[in-house]
C-alpha cells in the first residue's frame, strides 16, 4: 500500500502546478487495431440476436476480507500517451446549442442539479486520463464509466440490467466517445463485480451508498488507455474542493461528447461509515453522467473516489468507500 493513502489529496492550486508529460513512445498500431476489429459474442433471444449478457459475482452486505483492509488499488499510465492535468477543449467549429434545454425540461419546480453557472466543459482529448472516461450503454440506456484495471470499468450500478438468476443484459463501454469516433474502440463486459442491484430509475438512501459496479470486460482495453486507481473515501477529505468529475451528460450533448468540471466538494455522509457511504455535492449533474468517476491526485496520479450515483430537488450524490475498492481488488485478482 501507498504512503499516500495517510495524505489529503492535492488541492486544485497544487494540480494546476503540475506539469504536462508528453508521450516517451508509440502506441502499436496492431494493439489498437485488434481492439477496434474484435467483435462481442452474441446470443439469440426470442428469434434476436443481442450482445451477450453478463453472469454475476455479488460480495454480501456483511462480506469483509480477512486482514488489513485495502484501501487503495494501483493506477497505471501508459508511456504512450500525452498525461495532462487539463484535458483539450472541443473547438469551436465542433460546438452545438445544447442537447435539451433545462429549464424548460425539468419535471419538479423548483428541482436542481445545476447550481449557479454550469460549470462543465466539454472537451476532446486523448491524453491520460481523460482517455480513461467513457460512454457507457446497456439496454437501459447510457451512462458513464472509467477504466480502473486492465480490463475492468468502473460505472454505477442502476445502469446494469439486472435479470433472474444472476443474470444481466448486456454492456458496452466506449473509452473516450466523441460524436461517433472511438479511437480505442469498444469492449463488452463479461462479469459484474455488485454490491447492492440497484435497480432505479429511483435511488433511495441505502441504494445510494452502493451504487457502483466492477465490470470484467472482454479484452484488455486498459493497456491501451491506461486506468486510474482507486481509493476508499474518508470523512476527514469533507468539504475540500478537490474533486474532478468527468461524464457524458444527455442536457448539454445529447451523451455523445464528454464533459468535466473541477473544484468539487464531496461531504459524506454522517450516519454511515466510511465502508459504504453517499456523498452529497453540488457539482453539475444530468443524466447520462451516472457511473462517471469523481477523482482527486495524490503525487500527481489519479484516482476514483466515488461514482455519481442520483439527486434529489436540492443536492447531487455520488457512491464510494472501502467496499468500492474491495470490489475493484476482487475483480482484479479473480480475472486480471
Amino acid at each position: 500500500m501507498s504512503n499516500s493513502e495517510n495524505k489529503k489529496p492535492m488541492t486544485a492550486e497544487e494540480v494546476s502546478r503540475l506539469k504536462s508529460v508528453k508521450a516517451k513512445s508509440a502506441e502499436k498500431s496492431a494493439n489498437t487495431e485488434k481492439f477496434l476489429n474484435q467483435k462481442p459474442e452474441m446470443e439469440t433471444i426470442d428469434g434476436r440476436t443481442y450482445p451477450k449478457g453478463m453472469k454475476t459475482v455479488g460480495m454480501t452486505m456483511d462480506e469483509k476480507k480477512s486482514g488489513e483492509q485495502q484501501l487503495e488499488t494501483d493506477h497505471f499510465y501508459p508511456v504512450h500517451a500525452d498525461f495532462e492535468y487539463q484535458p483539450k477543449l472541443e473547438p469551436k467549429k465542433n460546438r452545438k446549442p445544447k442537447f435539451i434545454e433545462r429549464e424548460t425540461f425539468e419535471a419538479v419546480e423548483g428541482a436542481r442539479t445545476i447550481f449557479g453557472p454550469d460549470q462543465r466543459r466539454v472537451f476532446n482529448s486523448t491524453a491520460y486520463p481523460w482517455r480513461c472516461v467513457g460512454r457507457v450503454e446497456s439496454p437501459l440506456g447510457t451512462g458513464s464509466g472509467v477504466m480502473i484495471g486492465p480490463r475492468h470499468l468502473l460505472t454505477c450500478s442502476h445502469i446494469v440490467d439486472w435479470q433472474p438468476n444472476n443474470n444481466t443484459g448486456w454492456l458496452k463501454f466506449t473509452p473516450m466517445y466523441y460524436n461517433g469516433s472511438a479511437p480505442y474502440g469498444s469492449a463488452w463486459g463479461v462479469l459484474t463485480y455488485y454490491k447492492y442491484k440497484v435497480a432505479g430509475p429511483t435511488v433511495d438512501s441505502t441504494e445510494i451508498q452502493y451504487d457502483y459496479v466492477v465490470i470484467v470486460l472482454d479484452r484488455p482495453i486498459g493497456n491501451s488507455t491506461g486506468w486510474m486507481g482507486s481509493k476508499s473515501y474518508t470523512d476527514s477529505w469533507d468539504g475540500g474542493a478537490y474533486w474532478t468529475h468527468a461524464g457524458y451528460p444527455g442536457d448539454l450533448t445529447g451523451t455523445q461528447r464528454p464533459t468535466y468540471q473541477t473544484g468539487i466538494a464531496l461531504d459524506g455522509d454522517f450516519w454511515s461509515a466510511d465502508d459504504n457511504e453517499s456523498m452529497s455535492h453540488k457539482a453539475d449533474i444530468w443524466p447520462g453522467q451516472s457511473g462517471g468517476p469523481f477523482w482527486g491526485y495524490w503525487d500527481g496520479a489519479p484516482y476514483a473516489v466515488a461514482t455519481q450515483s442520483a439527486h434529489n430537488p436540492s443536492d447531487n450524490f455520488a457512491s464510494g468507500g472501502s467496499d468500492l475498492v474491495d470490489l475493484v481488488k476482487r475483480a482484479r485478482n479473480e480475472h486480471p
